[in-house]
C-alpha cells in the first residue's frame, strides 16, 4: 500500500499551503520515501474520520496512521532510522524548541502579514469556515487583524535568533538540513504559496537559507504551485 499524505489544498487542488503539511513533505523527501498526496479541504472533516482527527497532516503508511506534523516526524525516525530528522535526547529537545519558535513567534507575525492573501487562496467552499474560526481566535475581523506593516515588524524582530544561527552555518541543523529546518521552513512555504509578500530582504541571511531550502530535494519547494501561478486568482 502506498504512503498517503492528506494535505490541505486551496482554490486549485494543486495549491498546497499548510505549513504543517510542508514540514511532512520535506521530511518524507529527506527520508527518500515515496508518497502520494490526497487533497483535503478545511470543511471535509468526514474524510479524516478514519484517523479520529479533524485536521491535516495525516499520514497513512501501510497499516499505520499518524496525525500531527511533529508526531509524524517522530514516527518517520522510528520506522525509517536512516537519515535521522529529530535525533534523540538533546537533539530532539532542540528540534522541539524550533517547533514552538515557528508556531508561536514566526507564524503569528506571518499570519498578520498575509491573512487576506491567504483568504483569497482558500477554496471558496472553505472561506466561511476559515473566517469564522480565525475571527473567533483573533477576537476581531480578518480585515482588522490584517496589518502587513505590524506583521513584518514583528517578524523582523522574531527572526533575530535565526539570523544568528544562520551566520554560523548554512542550515539551522548545521551543514545539512534536518527537522529544525523543516519545522521552521513550513511557515515560509505557507507564505510563499499563498502570497507574493516579501518577508525578508535579499541581504538577510534568512533569505539565503530560504533559497537553499527551496532548492532542496530536487527543488521540492521551488516547484510548488503558487497562487500567483493561477490565472485570475491573485489580486
Amino acid at each position: 500500500m502506498a504512503r498517503v499524505l492528506y494535505d490541505l489544498c486551496g482554490i486549485d487542488e494543486g495549491l498546497r499551503f499548510s505549513p504543517y503539511c510542508w514540514r511532512v513533505r520535506y521530511a518524507l523527501a529527506h527520508k527518500r520515501l515515496d508518497f502520494e498526496t490526497r487533497a483535503w479541504h478545511f470543511t471535509d472533516k468526514a474524510a479524516l474520520a478514519f484517523a479520529d482527527y479533524d485536521k491535516v497532516p495525516v499520514l497513512v503508511d501501510g497499516e499505520t496512521t499518524v496525525t500531527d506534523s511533529y508526531a509524524i516526524l517522530r514516527y518517520l525516525d522510528d520506522a525509517y532510522p536512516e537519515g535521522p530528522l529529530l535525533g534523540e535526547g538533546v537533539a530532539e529537545a532542540r528540534a522541539r524548541f524550533f517547533k514552538h519558535y515557528a508556531e508561536r513567534a514566526l507564524q503569528p507575525a506571518i499570519m498578520q502579514t498575509i491573512v487576506m492573501d491567504l483568504l483569497n487562496a482558500i477554496a471558496p467552499r472553505d472561506r466561511d469556515y476559515f473566517r469564522e474560526t480565525r475571527e473567533k481566535r483573533f477576537g476581531r475581523t480578518l480585515e482588522e487583524f490584517h496589518s502587513p506593516a505590524k506583521g513584518l515588524a514583528k517578524l523582523d524582530a522574531a527572526l533575530e535568533p535565526l539570523r544568528g544561527c544562520l551566520n554560523d552555518a548554512d542550515f539551522i541543523d548545521g551543514q545539512s538540513p534536518a527537522a529544525a529546518d523543516y519545522l521552521v521552513f513550513g511557515a515560509f512555504m505557507w507564505a510563499r504559496v499563498v502570497s507574493s509578500a516579501d518577508l525578508v530582504s535579499n541581504a538577510d541571511p534568512v533569505y539565503g537559507w530560504v533559497e537553499r531550502m527551496l532548492d532542496l530535494h530536487d527543488g521540492l519547494g521551488r516547484k510548488a504551485m503558487r497562487v500567483t501561478d493561477i490565472e485570475g486568482a491573485y489580486r
